[in-house]
């Protein structure tokens, strides 16, 4: 969302200069020093282009209503990114704040990847009671269809794996014969290894560059302004050049791996050729064969004009508490009148006013448990009825705190100079990730291969090194969902063999060979496959829902096989598949009653009650919520501060408050999006009598990418015994012989 307001900006800029017009265009976002926001606040520009995070801020400020009083239109760009989001929650607070400010003024939602218009529609609107409101639709001319191509490699496609290293000269060769390109890739890791491999087999010595969130703004402008002036021929982003960039050189898009929706895949698609006259052109580039299978469904996905992603839902209880908080540092209000106010965005419409009341309380005082601890009283009435900041400290702090994405604790990764002082900063890495280095380890980041030298305080030092074995950051985040519209395309695809014939040489095989070893299932069935391996038991089953889904499941199997005694040692799953194994024989368990969709009642909320993902949850909802502050005047809390000052209070909670609406936005959280309750329960109410079983002697080749897995992940069950990830050479062998 930063690249994309400095890109509008450069683009409002330029012919209004050549125009002549008296008009002044700026942006505000995190990166925008200070001194200028401050400036912004006393002389507003014309044209503001900014960020939720930002307009959240200004609420928060005791001069808003004289800020906005005077605005004409407010115009959302890439409103499917926003409104489904927490992001979208803070959003749409802002603008309920603002319609009172400035009733007038105009708002107006640009998409070209809208699933449901309708619901986008409403979500832009001010409700009112018992009224649904609906913005007027304005459908523009698709232009014309893109060109979707699926690369397949020379190479033998891997049966599992992430990096696509078996494909980077091909796609080299590619970027040889763009005028520009970007690689877009899903994760900010395989964005440094793509970037490094290329550079490598870079042998005509082509300007290619870097572009991810965690690198210096410095170094990011200038790969973005190096772009629009065509002096790059490609460059290597993550999602943050996914939003609306308009550069004209660019005439190719490379998608590493599989998209995982067809809504993001076309949106990266029309970052070539950005004209409605000229066709977008892309080519999609799987890192296995399961992804070879999704890239084909998401290719046909979008020839359809098949959109998917999600819609705006209910709103979230820890950005209502931060919004209030915010509310109360800006002007003092009245309780119903807030009360009215917020109702009027649409993710808020259905709000109780008890509900409202619960979070008032919570920001007030903490809650009934928290309640006899100074410092969470946070806003308190004045004689004259109305809220307000206790003071300007508090005040202050919550501005600090201000934003609807909790990362992992970032430290600075900063040139050495000599006598180990902080140089040049290349960017930000997760604080985590460092403490797993000892000096002398090398890492890639930035693009280069970097030394760790020691930590100073919020500073990781390092050097630069030629180290031929570089580690590589993972970055807690950032992995797509495989959506539900693709996932049922695979399974057709699968279940299909009419498809097969579109489909690689090397992946059309291997279905074959599945379908001699064990079996394909038909449509609407689920295939469970049992065989044994190495002195253990495997059970592998395939719903193709995504990872998120997987993994409850996954979780919920293991407490299931635990109460029949058959002693799980844990699972691992992917997008497509779930492998539990065990030491006992699981081919005899009874499929129907091991999936019955009741796992979602009493199961799940036991596992709950137990599992540390909870806790993780409810620490990003004190975050959001304000409980619980992440910086401070001259300061900023570790990661594990954060994390101890949340268990403590999350304990406090469950045994003294369980009804507490912070564990309620928390268990909101969980159930959407980091379990993907919604998804699960439709996938178990789909395969329902639909479970088709196969007892095999082998594994088999379906389950070869998810057997693949074990090893880099663990479960602990009843058994303790170290487990070994087994060679995948003799996988495919066992496979296939």
């Amino acid at each position: 969302m930063k690249a994309l307001a400095v890109d509008v900006a450069r683009n409002l800029t330029i012919p209004a200069e050549e125009m002549g017009l008296d008009l002044r265009v700026e942006t505000r976002t995190g990166d925008t020093p200070p001194s200028r926001r401050q400036r912004q606040r006393i002389n507003p520009p014309d044209i503001l282009l900014t960020t939720p995070e930002q307009i959240a801020l200004f609420c928060a400020s005791p001069n808003a209503k004289t800020f906005f009083r005077d605005l004409k239109a407010i115009v959302i760009d890439e409103i499917h990114a926003l409104a489904p989001s927490k992001r979208g929650d803070l959003l749409a607070l802002g603008l309920s704040a603002i319609h009172r400010w400035a009733p007038a003024a105009r708002r107006v939602g640009l998409s070209a990847t809208v699933r449901d218009p309708h619901a986008y529609a409403r979500w832009l609107t001010p409700q009112a009671p018992d009224e649904e409101r609906m913005a007027e639709l304005v459908t523009g001319d698709p232009g014309r269809p893109p060109e979707i191509d699926v690369l397949i490699s020379e190479n033998r496609v891997p049966w599992s794996g992430h990096t696509g290293a078996h494909a980077m000269k091909e796609v080299y060769q590619a970027i040889k014969t763009a005028r520009t390109a970007i690689v877009f890739v899903n994760t900010r890791a395989q964005a440094e290894l793509t970037f490094h491999w290329l550079w490598d087999i870079n042998e005509d010595g082509l300007p290619i560059a870097l572009h991810h969130g965690s690198l210096d703004v410095g170094q990011r402008r200038k790969v973005e302004a190096a772009m629009a002036e065509g002096r790059l021929r490609a460059v290597v982003a993550t999602s943050t050049l996914d939003m609306g960039i308009d550069w004209g050189d660019v005439d190719l898009v490379l998608q590493m791996g599989a998209p995982k929706g067809s809504s993001r895949l076309l949106q990266r698609i029309g970052r070539a050729n950005h004209r409605l006259d000229d066709p977008s052109r892309a080519v999609l580039v799987p890192y296995n064969r399961f992804e070879a299978l999704e890239c084909d469904a998401a290719q046909g996905a979008v020839s359809e004009g098949a959109l998917d992603g999600e819609v705006p839902g209910r709103g979230s209880l820890d950005i209502l508490a931060q919004h209030v908080m915010g509310r109360a540092c800006g002007e003092p209000f009245e309780a119903d009148a807030l009360y009215s106010e917020i109702t009027t965005a649409s993710p808020y419409a259905d709000l109780t006013r008890e509900r409202f009341g619960e979070v008032m309380e919570f920001v007030a005082t903490g809650g009934y448990a928290l309640k006899t601890y100074d410092r969470f009283r946070r806003i308190v009435k004045g004689k004259d009825g109305l809220w307000r900041a206790r003071n300007n400290d508090i005040a202050q702090r919550h501005r600090m705190n201000v934003g609807a994405i909790v990362e992992a604790a970032m430290l600075n990764v900063r040139l050495a100079r000599k006598g180990g002082r902080a140089g040049m900063k290349l960017g930000e890495i997760e604080e985590w990730f460092i403490e797993q280095l000892a000096p002398g380890d090398s890492f890639l980041f930035s693009g280069q291969v970097l030394e760790f030298v020691g930590l100073r305080e919020t500073d990781a030092l390092v050097v630069r090194s030629k180290a031929d074995a570089p580690k590589i950051p993972s970055y807690m985040g950032g992995k797509f969902p495989l959506t539900t519209y693709l996932a049922e395309r695979v399974r057709g695809i699968i279940s299909n063999r009419e498809d097969w014939r579109h489909l690689p040489v090397q992946v059309r095989e291997w279905l074959e060979i599945q379908e001699k070893r064990s079996l394909i299932p038909e449509p609407g069935q689920m295939l469970v496959e049992t065989f044994p391996r190495a002195d253990k038991h495997y059970l592998v089953a395939y719903p193709f829902d995504g990872r998120l889904a997987h993994q409850t499941l996954g979780m919920l199997l293991t407490r299931r096989l635990e109460r029949l005694r058959l002693r799980p040692m844990g699972f691992v799953a992917n997008e497509y598949a779930l492998a539990v194994w065990g030491l006992r024989d699981l081919s005899a368990v009874d499929l129907d009653a091991l999936f019955h969709p009741d796992m979602l009642g009493d199961d799940l909320d036991a596992w709950l009650q137990e599992t540390p993902l909870m806790k993780r949850t409810f620490r990003n909802c004190a975050v959001i919520a304000g409980l619980i502050e992440r910086r401070f005047p001259g300061q900023e809390k570790t990661g594990r501060q954060v994390t101890f000052s949340a268990d403590l209070i999350y304990d406090v909670l469950r045994t003294h408050q369980p009804d507490h609406i912070l564990l309620q936005a928390a268990y909101q959280d969980a159930a959407s999006g980091l379990l993907d309750i919604r998804r699960l329960s439709d996938a178990l109410a789909r395969i329902r009598g639909h479970i088709v079983h196969q007892t095999l002697e082998k594994v088999s080749p379906l389950a070869v990418p998810v057997m693949m897995e074990i090893g880099r992940e663990s479960v602990f069950g009843e058994a303790n015994e170290a487990l070994l990830a087994e060679v995948s050479e003799s996988l495919i062998e066992d496979a296939t012989s």
